[in-house]
């Protein structure tokens, strides 16, 4: 069972900008100012993925998002990029047993969360067991 707690070396290698730090704690705290809408209970997942499109053409770079939580069914994240809502592609992102975990996903939500930032939400196309919380730990 993973342990979603600990966070990969990735987001402590230094390529982690100071300003996704302060975007996510700002989204952690308004989140209790208002109802929490989400199904399903995520753990906190900190490391740095590469997401291509389908539509992205052949040879061009992944794009970058920074994660904030997980769960079996998708994830939260911050981006440099708008990135477009409705579209496929797989994310990769580091595991924490040091491996890359390649799921195929798609695009629910990308707003502007400070300027030049934006917050979304990922959607895997198939649950992913390894992001599942482990019996017993459910609100």
């Amino acid at each position: 069972m993973l342990q979603m707690q600990q966070e990969p070396r990735e987001a402590a290698d230094g390529d982690w900008p100071p300003q996704v730090e302060l975007i996510i704690s700002a989204l952690e705290t308004g989140q209790f100012a208002r109802r929490n809408r989400r199904n399903s209970r995520r753990n906190p997942y900190r490391v740095r993925g590469r997401l291509r499109l389908f539509s992205d053409p052949p040879l061009s770079s992944p794009w970058v998002i920074y994660t904030r939580d997980v769960h079996a069914r998708g994830l939260g994240f911050v981006s440099p990029h708008r990135l477009p809502l409705g579209y496929g592609g797989r994310i990769e992102l580091p595991a924490p047993d040091g491996g890359v975990i390649t799921v195929n996903c798609t695009l629910l939500r990308c707003r502007e969360a400070a300027p030049g930032w934006y917050e979304g939400s990922i959607y895997f196309n198939r649950e992913q067991p390894d992001f599942a919380l482990p019996a017993g730990d459910v609100d």
